[in-house]
């Protein structure tokens, strides 16, 4: 195998054993690797569009994302459908031709793979919600035909990688608005850490309509049901709120859930990645959705019949008295809910602070959490931080330090969570309102992004930022394996891009 596309690949280079750091094995791998040649051929064979054939080319490459299908069955049939779509062929684009491609192209055409890797995520939660784009859509077709071009030089590349950014900025804002129209307008919203007694399905990823569904399926039946990593800001939008057995959040980050789970009498969803190798002491209980999968996990089909996952729950019986899984610091309880949508209703407030003196500084510490040591950074560098600032975090590198007690600013929490990776979009937006207010550009404004990556969400997001033009971003724990050193020194020349160092030398530099 060979597969360099998250930031816990082995020894920061490359997995190519007999099996990946994330848990998949080699021969999963190939398969993986199988099903994106078979949709590069796809794409570059033009085909004639369809609604249908779009889902595949979205679920294809959202399967082949870190921690999403381990099961060689599933991954095979995927491929066999793109076979079906190119008059029945059986041989795809040999991927070998991009892992052994020079240096710089092969580095320049992974960050468009896996950036279109992530994006087809985001699209994939919107097209379940009734919403595409056009131009989203068309783009995984014309990136994939570009990346089997070996024709395309270097200027190229980079272009293609700028405009995978840009498209992935629409596809954030269509899923925003897929969100907020279907589920309102998040708000701010604490949320408890304690399991009660009874049955409970612990639901994790960042499908809120699978969610949704539950809640409904479980409406009246004792089932409580908890959100797990990236599904906490669930709890802030209003259609998912109002159901009163959605009772609270279990646990941390997706990488803690081999010890979190251990033992836990209740049942776990699964809708989208984050889905580690199950231990034997829960593996019997662990259900999923949509294109994740595993060998032996029950998986849910289409019809979204949560009926196993409901009587599991029964059977469990759940803990009988109360159960709580406190935050990395001890903390019993977290916000979330303070998307663009709340934040910007008091705009007028944030702004006058910050003219005030009260605001002195933003900081973005988001992304992906992970296992690799140095990720106790985020924590460290948010601790430090001076009590005259914000900070502004997203997705499950929050869980680090979100149940951190940092005190409020004008009645506002200085920790403001904005919600899932996605809502990345939440971010720029209010970046954007205030550079407006203030009449500035971004990168004026007095704003540090501090930024942490795990897989192809995070890349896709990375180059969003990039395509509008965001510099001076603090990157780690580690950098991407499959960037190379020409490409690095391009985005550091051009973009300001940091590896992250100490907490304390990055806080006096930024604040300097």
């Amino acid at each position: 195998m060979f597969c360099f596309q998250c930031e816990q690949t082995a020894g920061c280079k490359a997995c190519t054993g007999k099996a990946g750091v994330c848990g998949k094995t080699a021969d999963n791998a190939l398969l993986q690797d199988a099903l994106t040649g078979a949709l590069i051929d796809l794409a570059k064979s033009n085909p004639a569009r369809s609604p249908a054939l779009d889902r595949k080319i979205i679920e294809g490459l959202f399967t082949t994302v870190t921690n999403v299908n381990f099961s060689d069955e599933a991954v095979s049939a995927a491929a066999a459908g793109i076979h079906a779509e190119i008059n029945g062929a059986s041989t795809a684009y040999d991927m070998s031709g991009l892992w052994n491609a020079p240096d710089d192209i092969r580095s320049l055409k992974a960050l468009v793979l896996f950036g279109i890797r992530g994006m087809a995520a985001y699209a994939y939660h919107a097209l379940v919600l009734g919403y595409t784009d056009e131009e989203v859509t068309g783009y995984f077709y014309k990136a994939l035909a570009a990346i089997g071009d070996s024709t395309l030089g270097q200027d190229a590349l980079v272009q293609l990688v700028l405009e995978t950014g840009k498209v992935n900025f629409k596809c954030m804002e269509l899923l925003d608005r897929a969100n907020t129209e279907a589920f309102g307008t998040p708000v701010p919203t604490r949320v408890a850490q304690t399991m009660e007694p009874g049955p409970s399905i612990v639901v994790s990823g960042h499908d809120l309509r699978d969610l949704k569904l539950l809640l409904e399926q479980t409406a009246g039946k004792g089932v409580n049901i908890y959100t797990h990593g990236e599904m906490l800001p669930a709890h802030a939008y209003p259609e998912l709120k109002k159901y009163p057995h959605l009772k609270g959040n279990f646990g941390t980050a997706w990488q803690n859930q081999q010890k979190e789970f251990a033992d836990v009498p209740a049942a776990f969803l699964f809708t989208t990645n984050c889905l580690m190798p199950p231990k034997e002491s829960y593996l019997d209980r662990v259900f999923t959705t949509a294109v994740v999968g595993y060998p032996g996990l029950v998986p849910i089909g289409e019809d979204k019949d949560f009926t196993p996952v409901i009587e599991k729950a029964l059977a469990l019986g759940g803990y009988a008295g109360p159960h709580t899984i406190a935050g990395i610091n001890g903390g019993g309880s977290v916000m979330t809910g303070f998307g663009h949508g709340a934040v910007l209703s008091i705009a007028d407030k944030v702004i006058d602070a910050v003219k005030s003196g009260a605001i002195k500084h933003f900081f973005l510490v988001g992304g992906c959490d992970g296992a690799r040591p140095g990720r106790n950074y985020f924590t460290e560098f948010v601790e430090q931080t001076p009590k005259d600032t914000i900070i502004l975090t997203l997705a499950c590198g929050k869980y680090r330090f979100n149940d951190l007690d940092l005190g409020e600013i004008g009645g506002l929490p200085r920790i403001l969570d904005m919600g899932q990776c996605n809502d990345a979009y939440s971010a720029i937006r209010v970046a954007l309102a205030l550079a407006e207010a203030f009449d500035c550009g971004v990168n004026e404004l007095p704003l540090t992004l501090i930024l942490s990556w795990y897989e192809q969400k995070a890349v896709s997001i990375l180059l969003t930022l990039l395509y509008l033009g965001i510099k001076n971003i603090h990157l780690g724990p580690t950098l991407p394996a499959f960037v190379s050193p020409n490409i690095l020194n391009f985005l550091v020349k051009n973009f300001g891009i940091t590896p992250t160092t100490t907490a304390a030398e990055d806080m006096k530099r930024i604040l300097k």
